[in-house]
């Protein structure tokens, strides 16, 4: 593959680490601090850590309702833009360090529109997957967080209910993860995200890797 292409590749997929966090970037002196708009409270919310507590079709259902995709690499159109593979989802939940999940109340989930096609939106959400149909309590946010156990970590898939963003639960999910691999003594956690999850990151504690190093990924023949 010639460089450029993997140059292009890479850049569109930003490595952010929390030990960047070590080194910040000094403000000019005088420069005043960016004003920080204020989130909303979260309603009340549950936070578990136990890989039992998710079901993978509400997980499912979830990322879809995000329109949250797994497929960084190249993928079909059409695996891109529909539900995660349920069979693969299963054995990522399966095979990750960390899963941490929140629920809340259904009442709290704005399931409407405004606009009266309230089965569209319905449908658009999750619910006809099967989001909280048996019981009040909703998945609304997840993340996780695979590793080698002794040096590195790195964290996927921080999703929350579209009627729950910006309101501090994504954080909560990622300052969980990250609290809980400084005390298995892992310190070199990478986030790979989009330009547009960039600045949540950084919100996070993640920033540029403190080395300059750039990801790559894998782009030649799939092999079968």
């Amino acid at each position: 593959m010639r460089p450029g292409a993997m140059a292009a590749a890479a850049a569109k997929l930003p490595r952010l680490t929390t030990s960047a966090a070590l080194f910040p970037t000094p403000r000019p002196f005088g420069s005043p601090r960016p004003a920080k708009a204020r989130p909303m409270p979260p309603p009340p919310i549950t936070i578990s850590m136990d890989p039992a507590a998710v079901d993978p079709a509400h997980l499912q259902a979830l990322m879809l309702a995000c329109a949250h995709s797994c497929a960084i690499r190249p993928s079909p159109p059409s695996a891109a833009e529909g539900p995660v593979d349920l069979r693969k989802l299963r054995v990522a939940l399966a095979h990750s360090f960390l899963v941490v999940s929140v629920f809340c109340s259904a009442r709290f989930l704005d399931d409407g529109d405004g606009g009266g096609d309230g089965d569209g939106r319905r449908r658009l959400l999750g619910l006809g997957l099967g989001l909280g149909r048996r019981e009040d309590r909703r998945l609304v946010g997840f993340g996780r967080a695979v590793s080698d156990v002794g040096l590195t970590a790195s964290v996927h898939d921080v999703v929350v209910h579209p009627s729950l963003q910006r309101r501090g639960i994504g954080r909560q999910i990622v300052e969980r993860m990250t609290r809980v691999l400084h005390n298995r003594g892992i310190f070199d956690i990478s986030a790979l995200c989009t330009e547009k999850e960039r600045p949540f990151f950084e919100a996070c504690g993640f920033g540029d890797d403190a080395m300059g190093s750039t990801t790559m990924m894998y782009t030649g023949k799939m092999h079968r």
